[in-house]
Formats: C-alpha cells, structure tokens, sequence
C-alpha cells in the first residue's frame, strides 16, 4: 500500500506498512467506525447496570474507555458483576434497528469489493450479534468474514482477532490494513503486523488515538475512497477481482 493510499500522521509510522505494497485486504472495527452504535450502547449499558446493580449512575464513559475489547473482559476490568452482559447483549439486540452505518461507509464497502479488496470485520462483539447486525443493514455479505472476540482465544488488543481475519480472507498481513477507532485496534494491528489506520470519524477521543500511534488516519469514508483513486490515477486503472459485480 503507497503513502499516498492513507495520509500519515505518526511520526511512528513504519515503511513497508503502508507502503510498498499492493492493498488487497482492509480488517475493520465495527463501533464507531462502520456502525454509529452509541446511541444504542449507552441505552443497553445503563439499563443493564440497572437492573443487576440497581441505584446509582452506570458508568459509560469508563466504559468506553475500554471499547475494542470484549465485554466480559472490560466487566472485570471495570470491577462490574459479569451478569451484566446477559441484559446488555438482550437490549442491544433488541435496540439495533436504531444503528445505522456512518455517512459513506456503503459507497466505501462497495468500492472496496470492485476493487478487489477484500473487507473483513474483526470486532469486541460476540460474532453472531456483529453478523446479525450487518446482516440487519444489508452489508453481511460485502465482508469475506466477520470475527467476534468469542471465536478467537484472545480479543484486542492481542493480534489473533486480527491474524483470524486475515487469515479467512487469504491475504498476507504486509497487503493489509486494519481501521480502527479505539486504541485496542492500535494495539491489536500492530501485534499482528498491519498498519493501523485511525478512523476519526465517529465518536471516538482524537486525541487518544492519534496518540496510540496509528501509521496513518483517515477523516471519513469518502477521503480513504479518494486516496485510492488519486493512487489508481497515477498508477492506473483500479484492479478488479472475479466477485466484482
């Protein structure tokens, strides 16, 4: 992938990871970078330590200092009961027709796909709730796979949720590129070899994740999308794969 695919802003960013290398894979979070969920997150979550906990305020905000990671894990490292999730997963499920996908992250998915770049979602969610979830938006079947914190051995930010995906996509990770919103996707990236680009598009602390030291950040869909055309112009016509349609 050329520098001129994603614009850097770490001084930290590593060559041969965002450059020299044709694209071919792209691994995405789901919360806050393809999916505007916090709405519904904040709902599940307070009506969940309401009903285990009882009175006082739920602690959101804590909580998303932890997103990325799976939500048993952040329970314990929040010092929460575990019987949180069962009322949390229920509300969330039962509140997903509020989520919708960000401005231009379809125009993004599809071009993707024509291009022959292969999309995968590697997420802090249990993986039957992230598919139903994009299946619900109609985008389910844009991504080669879809692997949830529940079907690896260890979620973000170690690299197997990363490595899983990229593995059921069949592209190596020196032609791949996760994007992510949360320093968990920093981390997670970088343990399994990737480059890590920074979404900063949803609701996430700019500021945190710039910090992280992401190889390169993007603003929104459209300007990704635009960075490699510029790049298929100069290098170009854009490749396509036998599943473009």
């Amino acid at each position: 992938m050329s520098e001129e695919t994603v614009p850097c802003h770490s001084s930290a960013a590593r060559p041969g990871v965002v450059s020299g290398t044709e694209l071919r894979g792209v691994v995405f979070d789901l919360d806050g970078v393809l999916v505007n969920s916090f709405d519904v997150m904040r709902l599940a979550f307070e009506h969940a330590f309401r009903e285990v906990v009882g009175d006082g305020e739920a602690p959101f905000e804590a909580y998303r200092q932890h997103l990325g990671g799976y939500f048993p894990d952040i329970m314990r490292l929040m010092g929460l009961p575990p019987e949180l999730e069962g009322p949390f997963v229920r509300e969330s499920y039962r509140l997903a027709h509020q989520i919708n996908l960000y401005d231009g992250v379809g125009e993004m998915l599809v071009e993707l796909r024509e291009r022959g770049i292969r999309c995968a979602v590697a997420t802090g969610k249990s993986g039957p709730r992230a598919r139903s979830l994009l299946d619900g938006l109609g985008v389910l079947e844009i991504f080669d796979c879809v692997v949830g914190s529940d079907e690896v051995d260890r979620p973000k930010p170690a690299p197997d949720i990363v490595r899983r995906a990229l593995h059921l996509m069949d592209v190596d990770r020196d032609a791949a590129v996760m994007i992510g919103d949360a320093v968990f996707d920093v981390m997670s990236a970088r343990a399994a070899g990737v480059g890590a680009v920074a979404a900063l598009w949803g609701e996430c602390d700019r500021e945190v994740l710039l910090a992280a030291g992401p190889d390169a950040s993007v603003e929104n869909p459209a300007e990704f999308l635009a960075l490699l055309r510029a790049r298929d112009g100069a290098a170009g016509s854009p490749r396509r794969d036998d599943r473009a349609t």
